[in-house]
This record gives structure tokens, sequence and C-alpha cells, in this order.
């Protein structure tokens, strides 16, 4: 495929076929309060739940069992921060072929060592983006692999795309179907999934106010890079490509922003609400669906919640346990 190709409705279809034998088909989950507090029937699209923790492994699969048996023998190589090296890795393993991944040195240890123990050969970097390209290259050029984007890749676009079919099939009356955006790989999935389901439907990013950027492009039209690199939601701090950009910006997709409390609280109330554990990264869908909510009528219809991931580091939990001695999310209680 060219530099700048975009998958469409028919490679979610034929990438979802590819992936079926390796990826947890993953429930759909609801909850009355939370209908309750958002004013509308919740969908959430439990991707916590899948293999290696978050949605990525579709991506990851997709992109490994799509490769020729010569050009797999050489093995994949990746950047990331924590989700999509430990993909990549079990995708490898699974069709048993070698793995590099490229993580930076300040990657939370719980994701480092996932990516290990599933067979990953993990280089440690600068927590810069140069310096993940730069290291990246070095280990392609030393090991003959091929690399495999954590977003920008037309066969990880299409494996994402899947989850929200998925979601299409088991709640088919979802209208909204909002997704958290950091490369954009998930969300142009998700718009090019829900779009070639039924045109009509609202697809909408959510991220940290912290990382703007992809709101920010999608506003200016051009990627817009510059921007604070700290958030809670950890798995969501890279930046679109020409590639996403055209992409959301094809569907016309919305972006809405969401404060770090705003993360915590979206976080406690999946846990307390659908007895779920989710990280920060994936709770910024629901956050971004309560500031909708904030700023205007409901979304019309069900809304479909992909909680992306699940992979959160239990000793670093955001909770303040002073209030009340239990773990009501922070700032909750003290306002």
């Amino acid at each position: 495929m060219g530099p700048m190709t975009t998958p469409g409705i028919d490679d979610v279809r034929l990438a979802a076929v590819r992936i079926a034998p390796f990826v947890h088909r993953t429930p759909v989950m609801t909850s009355a309060s939370l209908d309750a507090l958002v004013g509308a029937p919740v969908r959430f699209k439990c991707e916590h739940l899948q293999r290696a923790g978050a949605f990525k492994y579709r991506g990851a699969t997709n992109a490994v069992q799509a490769l020729d048996a010569a050009t797999a023998a050489r093995g994949v190589a990746a950047h990331s921060s924590g989700n999509h090296a430990a993909a990549l890795a079990l995708a490898a393993a699974t069709r048993g072929i070698p793995c590099h991944v490229v993580m930076p040195a300040d990657a939370p240890e719980a994701k480092q060592a996932a990516a290990r123990a599933y067979g990953a050969t993990v280089v440690l970097c600068e927590p810069t983006l140069a310096a993940r390209a730069e290291t990246l290259a070095e280990v392609v050029a030393r090991t003959g692999a091929v690399e495999i984007h954590p977003y920008d890749h037309p066969d990880v676009i299409a494996g994402q795309g899947t989850a929200t079919l998925e979601l299409l099939e088991q709640a088919p009356a979802v209208r909204t179907v909002v997704a958290p955006v950091s490369g954009g790989g998930l969300l142009s999935g998700t718009a090019i999934a829900a779009h070639g389901t039924d045109p009509s439907i609202s697809v909408i990013g959510a991220e940290p106010a912290n990382v703007d950027d992809a709101h920010r492009s999608l506003a200016a039209g051009r990627l817009v890079t510059d921007r604070n690199t700290t958030s809670i939601a950890d798995a969501l701090l890279a930046v679109l490509s020409e590639r996403t950009l055209s992409i959301l910006s094809a569907h016309q997709v919305e972006v809405v922003t969401v404060t770090e409390d705003e993360i915590v609280d979206a976080m406690a109330l999946v846990f307390e609400r659908l007895k779920q554990v989710v990280e920060p990264s994936a709770a910024v869908a629901l956050a971004g669906v309560a500031a909708l909510v904030r700023t205007g009528a409901p979304p019309p219809g069900e809304v479909g919640v992909i909680l992306s991931g699940g992979n959160v580091d239990l000793a670093a939990l955001p909770f303040d346990r002073r209030v009340t001695g239990t773990s009501a999310p922070a700032g909750r209680g003290k306002r």
C-alpha cells in the first residue's frame, strides 16, 4: 500500500474475517445508573477485555496476519508507550515470528513487563518522539524487521475499526459512537466502520485537554503538534498523522476535550457502576460523553462508548482514600 493509503469499510470487513480466529469478540455492557446520568442509553464496548488488554490487539493482529510469509519471517518492530507494544508482541508470538519494541524509559513498568511477557525484545529510549523514531530506525536496520506503526498504518486502522463493526452488530440502535483519540488509529477505524455501516451515525473523539492536538488539528485543518505532553491518560500522548487527520476530516469527526479531574471521575464511575477495571485512557471516552451532555442535550438514540483498554497500574490508582476511607475519586466529596 502507498504511504497515504486509507482503508475503507471493505478493508475493515476483511480485517474482521482475518482476525476472527485470534481475537475476542468482546462483550457490550450497560448500566441503568449510567444511562440515567447521561440521559441516554449507553452501550460500552469492552475492549479492556480484549487479549493483551486493549483494542490494539485487533490492529496488530490484522497487520501481522496480512504479512506474506517471507516478510513475516523477518519479524516486526514498533515504538509504543505500552498497549501497542504488548499487542504486537502477542500478535507476533501467535504467528511465531520475532518482535522488537522501542519504549520510552518512563513507560509504565506494568506495560514494559507485559511486552516482555508476550515475548518481545524491549529496547528503552529517551521519552521523546524523536528518540523513539531514531531508536526504532536503528532496530529495524539491525534486525531487518518490518515496522508496524501503532496507528499510521492502513492494516492497523482497519483492524481497530473491527471493534465498532462488532459494536454495531451487537447494539444496532447505536446512533453515536465515542472513542478516545491519540494518534487517531482507533478513531479513524471507528469512523470508517460506523459510516460504512450507516453514514448518519455520529462519530466523536475524546481526548485530554492537556494533549488536545487532535482537537486543534481538526479545527485548523492541518497537523498541530505543539502541546503539553503530560496526562494521567498515558496511552493518549501521541499526535495524529497526516493519514489519520485526513480520515477524521473526511468523516467530519468532532473531538471533545476533558480535564484530568473529569478523566478520574469517569474512571471511578466505570469501576463503581460497571465493576470493570479500565485504564484512564479508556475512561476518557465516558468523560467525553459527560462533557457533551453538559454542553447541551444528550446525544440522540443509544451511545456507543469504546472502553479502549484495561492495562492500569493498580499500584498507582488516582483515587483519594482519605475521603470516607473508600476509593472515592479525587475531588469528589471535597467540592
